[in-house]
């Protein structure tokens, strides 16, 4: 027979499959029964696939079928397409389950310890192929990302607010004080808000700094009265090693713990009410249908069942 030109052949996705069943069950019969043909079906279009080649791909015996020594070269080639085709189709189902792609997620607390840490271990246990990547910014700025689609959800302190997009309320983590190893409230296991009065804060001006400045003043505050603070453009993990060097205190979120600086220690701080806590929350835009934020949100809602979606801050 003449090999035909390729570039012409109506070849089409299933005559290499029909072909590459006939070669790995070396037999019609068998490859139209793993197939669920007619074998008189399988035969006649592996017949024209052949004739759209110019060449014989099997020489056919009461045996069964055995690839010619051309048929033997156009089914390796054949066998390669298909487990292509066969790895495009997974890769794309994989991203449609949200079992692969990016997910991309804002922040501005710690992420050495904690449940928003504990929550990004869990997601990437069970979806290794999700690439996980972060933005460490403000509060505005993440809520920007989101709005133009740069970043997927936004993991922020606070209740839940009117910003726009889906929010959900999460857990809660205990604002602790960070002080110098040898500061004497630091032989204390515990502290007293009325401890800390007339103490030297460090505390950042980037979030969640002016939130806890805000429960400074709430807790420490009287009138006519003001706070020492100085305030520094740093992350959490500055500040603390500046604590560790002598500048001041500072406080921190829980999350905060799991990187402490050679000299430092962390001290609770409780009143009447008992521990001082500070509650997170997420955001997300509806419009969004990322498959992979779909799985993190649904994470998110088996660490914090009690807790609901608000639509818009409602």
């Amino acid at each position: 027979m003449r090999v035909r030109d390729l570039g012409m052949l109506p070849v089409e996705l299933k005559h290499l499959r029909y072909a590459d069943a006939a070669s790995q069950h070396g037999s019609f019969r068998k490859a139209a029964d793993a197939l669920g043909l007619k074998q008189s079906n399988l035969s006649r279009r592996i017949r024209t696939l052949e004739e759209c080649l110019g060449y014989r791909l099997f020489e056919r015996t009461n045996g069964g079928v055995q690839p010619t020594p051309m048929g033997r070269d156009f089914l390796q080639g054949a066998r390669r397409v298909l487990d292509d085709v066969q790895a495009i189709v997974d890769a794309a189902d994989a991203v449609a389950r949200g079992a692969a792609g990016q997910l991309r997620l804002g922040f501005y607390t710690s992420l050495s310890a904690g449940n928003l840490r504990s929550t990004l271990l869990d997601y990437a246990r069970r979806f290794p192929q999700v690439r996980i990547s972060v933005v460490e910014d403000e509060r505005c700025r993440l809520c920007a990302g989101l709005r133009n689609g740069k970043i997927d959800i936004a993991i922020v302190t606070g209740e839940p607010t009117a910003e726009g997009g889906t929010s959900m309320a999460l857990w809660s983590e205990r604002i602790l004080i960070a002080l110098p190893e040898a500061h004497e409230l630091a032989a204390k296991e515990v502290l007293n808000w009325g401890d800390l009065k007339r103490e030297r804060f460090v505390l950042s001006t980037r979030d969640p700094g002016p939130e806890i400045e805000s429960i400074l003043i709430a807790k420490l505050v009287t009138p006519g009265e003001s706070l020492n603070i100085d305030h520094h453009d740093v992350n959490a993990e500055s500040l603390k090693s500046l604590v560790s060097a002598g500048h001041g205190i500072t406080v921190v979120c829980e999350s905060c713990m799991g990187s402490v600086p050679p000299g430092m220690v962390f001290r609770e701080t409780r009143d009447g009410n008992g521990s001082t806590r500070v509650g997170f929350c997420a955001y997300w835009m509806p419009g969004n249908e990322n498959p992979a934020l779909r799985n993190f949100i649904q994470l998110l809602e088996e660490r914090c069942p009690p807790l609901g979606v608000r639509l818009n801050g409602v």
